[in-house]
C-alpha cells in the first residue's frame, strides 16, 4: 500500500545522491541483510537500538533499487536476489520480536508473532505465484514497507505487540485480498 501511494518519490531527489555510490545494488541489497540481522539480535536487548537498525536496513532496501535504476543497473537477477534477501529480512525481524516476547514470558507476544511471520511469508509467497501465473499481484493492505515502519515504530515506541498484532491480522487480510483478486483476474480469462 505504501509502495502504491508513494511509488519511487524519492528517485528524483535522491538521484544525484544515488548517481555517487559506487557500491552495486547486489551490494547494498547485502548490507542491508546484515543491518537488519543485527537489529534482530539486539531487539531481545534493547528495543530501541532494534529498532533504529530496522529501519536503517529499511533504507538499505530503498537504496537498493534507487542505485539500480538511477544507475542503469536493474537486473533480473538483481530483482530476484533482493526479493529473496527480503523475505530473510522480514524473518529476521520478526523472530527478534519473538525472541524479545519469550525471553519477556509473553506466550501471547510469541504467538502473535508466529502468526506474524506466517502471514508475512505467505502474503509474499502470493504475489509470487499470482506473478509465475503471468499475473499481477501488487494489491493488499500490508506489504513490506509497512512490516518494516511497523516493527521499527513498534521498537522504537516500546508498543511492540501492538505492532505485532496489526502485522498479525493485516498480512492475513492481503492475503485474502490477493487470493480474491487472482480469483477475479482468473475468472475473467
Amino acid at each position: 500500500m505504501l509502495s502504491e501511494w508513494c511509488g519511487h518519490f524519492l528517485d528524483r531527489p535522491l538521484a544525484p545522491l544515488a548517481r555517487h555510490i559506487p557500491f552495486s545494488p547486489n551490494f547494498i541489497s547485502i548490507t542491508g541483510l546484515f543491518i537488519t540481522a543485527a537489529a534482530s539480535a539486539f531487539i531481545p536487548f534493547d528495543l530501541l537500538l532494534g529498532g533504529i537498525f530496522i529501519a536503517v536496513g529499511g533504507l538499505f532496501d530503498i537504496l537498493d533499487g534507487l542505485v539500480a535504476r538511477t544507475n542503469g543497473k536493474r537486473t533480473r537477477f538483481g530483482a530476484f536476489l533482493d526479493s529473496t534477501l527480503d523475505r530473510y529480512s522480514d524473518s529476521l525481524m520478526i523472530m527478534g520480536a519473538a525472541w524479545y516476547f519469550y525471553a519477556a514470558g509473553d506466550v501471547a507476544g510469541l504467538c502473535v508473532s508466529a502468526g506474524a511471520l506466517v502471514g508475512s511469508l505467505v502474503t509474499s509467497y502470493a504475489r509470487a505465484r499470482a506473478e509465475g501465473l503471468g499475473l499481477d499481484c501488487n494489491v493488499g493492505i500490508l506489504e513490506r514497507p509497512e512490516r518494516v515502519v511497523l516493527i521499527s515504530a513498534g521498537c522504537i515506541t516500546g508498543l511492540l505487540f501492538p505492532a505485532m498484532v496489526i502485522i498479525f491480522i493485516l498480512s492475513h487480510v492481503t492475503v485474502i485480498q490477493r487470493i480474491l483478486h487472482v480469483q477475479k483476474r482468473l475468472r475473467r480469462e
